[in-house]
């Protein structure tokens, strides 16, 4: 059985941070398999927190790369679980 990466992502200020991290998303579409967004809706608006959980596939390199870039981002905070 092959390595499965998931990658959870926690966009603390969606306003301010969602275009980039869609930006690399979209950059690195390529080496993701799974994409779940989640976030709570309240009856009169939204939170302005997201979490995105990403199944990777493809080089390990190739996801260090998505890995790091997300990083550089304020606002973003990122964790990753191997099995």
């Amino acid at each position: 059985m092959s390595e499965v990466r998931i990658l959870g992502v926690m966009v603390e200020s969606r306003t301010t941070a969602a275009q980039a991290v869609q930006d690399i998303l979209t950059k690195y579409g390529c080496s993701i398999r799974t994409r779940l967004g989640l976030h709570t809706l309240e009856l009169e608006d939204c939170e302005n927190c997201g979490l995105i959980i990403l199944e990777l596939t493809g080089s390990q390199e190739e996801c260090m790369r998505l890995e790091n870039e997300l990083w550089k981002l304020d606002n973003v905070k990122v964790q990753k679980m191997v099995f």
